[in-house]
């Protein structure tokens, strides 16, 4: 989509601090990092929200998270622990309408998140 951000940058239209590529998922540092390790792995398909997915999208959800855990070891985190979190929709501050997982890890994380 040529108005999604994250789709220009998957597409190299955008530069990023990336981390991973691939022939489906682009990981790269996440703007406003919320830890000492904060990245975003987002498939190269356009996905607008976890709310979008069919039982088809199973296989690209299951690759996001090992994609994400491969990038993580890669990082240093796999010792010491790392969270996943995909945000959906507007309460739960997804900001860019494009399927994305957040990686953050790098100190002890608290708990609740929200």
């Amino acid at each position: 989509m040529a108005d999604c951000i994250f789709c220009r940058i998957a597409a190299g239209d955008i530069p990023c601090r990336e981390v991973h590529a691939d022939t489906d998922f682009v990981a790269f540092r996440d703007l406003n990092p919320q830890a000492p390790v904060h990245f975003l792995v987002i498939p190269r398909r356009h996905v607008a929200a976890l709310t979008d997915l069919t039982g088809a999208d199973a296989d690209l959800v299951g690759r996001l998270q090992v994609t994400a855990a491969q990038v993580a070891a890669k990082l240093g985190l796999a010792e010491t622990g790392y969270r996943f979190v995909i945000n959906c929709g507007r309460d739960a501050c997804q900001t860019v309408p494009h399927l994305h997982l957040h990686v953050l890890g790098g100190r002890a994380l608290g708990w609740p998140p929200g």
